[in-house]
């Protein structure tokens, strides 16, 4: 079967209870997540063997975000131990008309002093089909985009396919490195791209040409990431596909939910979701990018199915509490063929 292989940072998540502020909190929920192993998890759910790569301190804590990995049936053999602390984020959710916050504690993680040659790239990818990368990670350290940097090149010598969600954070990249030459480099070496209109301009300052699509409403349109997409495969000659979401932000408790691929010839399009009672939406591009990678290696002929799935997967994940996506293939077709009732399943 084939096999998939994700790297980056996994952190402790502290998150007050419900829709407490931080000024309220006596106590914080513990989740273990990252843009990554979010990934891996959800791949895992469908049934798809993966593998999660990134470095872990060797202490209770490090041990307790791999055994996190090991419980979704995510493979954790090729983690590398090393460091003295594991980064943690800061979660307040909101509701309504107050957006959620996020603040890092991330500086000096296992993986923020990660070095070049620490990992056995060759060893990793052995059997493996797909590799998969996000933004964040060469926004952590130069150490970490080195690391990023060294993966992407050994697969692309053995032939694996690369995908990448660009994944812009505005509060990381302050370690100096020029995110422009970094991303591009790494982003040189993909065959299917992930990213919203955010993350075209802030990377590669590629906007969408002639359009308005600064208004995060009802009105997201498929047609506004077209130009996008084409600037990103002239950028990008090897990239077979760029894919974008289309969120629309009513309210942080009601988000309209869409996706667009755009194959070099077509643009697919999906239905609108309407997700009118968001649980937690962290992890919602994740969920999609999970969703995306299990439909390219299910349906490889036909990607309108591909970003049905990774639609309807994504959906269901602001349902759920916590970073990764925990449903099953048969929950997502089951949304796919249109079924949003929320049952009981007896």
């Amino acid at each position: 079967m084939k096999k998939v292989v994700t790297f980056g940072e996994i952190m402790l998540r502290l998150a007050p209870q419900g829709f407490l502020r931080f000024s309220q909190a006596n106590n914080f929920d513990v989740v273990y997540g990252g843009g990554e192993s979010n990934v891996a998890v959800s791949l895992a759910n469908y049934g798809i063997p993966v593998d999660f790569v990134t470095r872990l301190p060797k202490n209770d804590i490090g041990e307790c975000a791999m055994m996190e990995m090991r419980k979704r049936g995510v493979g954790v053999d090729k983690i590398i131990w090393g460091g003295e602390r594991l980064g943690i984020y800061f979660l307040e959710t909101g509701a309504v008309s107050r957006g959620s916050k996020v603040v890092y504690d991330r500086a000096h993680s296992a993986i923020a002093e990660i070095k070049s040659g620490m990992i056995n790239w060759s060893a990793v990818f052995e059997g493996v089909e797909w590799f998969h990368w996000t933004g964040i990670t060469p926004a952590i350290s130069q150490g970490a985009a080195d690391v990023c940097l060294e993966a992407v090149k050994a697969a692309s010598k053995l032939g694996i396919t690369i995908s990448t969600d660009l994944n812009y954070r505005a509060k990381l990249w302050q370690y100096g490195g020029n995110r422009e030459a970094i991303m591009t480099e790494l982003t040189s070496y993909c065959d299917v791209i992930l990213g919203n209109e955010e993350d075209a301009e802030k990377h590669f300052n590629i906007k969408p040409e002639g359009l308005d699509i600064t208004t995060q409403g009802h009105d997201v349109k498929a047609e506004a990431f077209l130009s996008v997409c084409k600037q990103m495969m002239e950028k990008f000659p090897r990239a077979k596909k760029v894919i974008t979401t289309l969120r629309g932000s009513i309210s942080a408790s009601h988000n309209t939910w869409a996706g667009v691929l755009y194959d070099g010839k077509k643009m697919y399009e999906t239905r609108q979701y309407q997700i009118t009672d968001i649980v937690d939406r962290v992890g919602g591009g994740d969920s999609f990018m999970g969703g995306l990678i299990y439909g390219l290696l299910t349906y490889p002929e036909d990607d309108q199915n591909a970003l049905n799935f990774a639609v309807a997967a994504s959906c269901l994940k602001h349902t759920i509490k916590g970073d990764a996506n925990l449903v099953t293939v048969d929950e997502v077709q089951k949304l796919m063929g249109g079924d949003a009732s929320g049952r009981v399943s007896r």
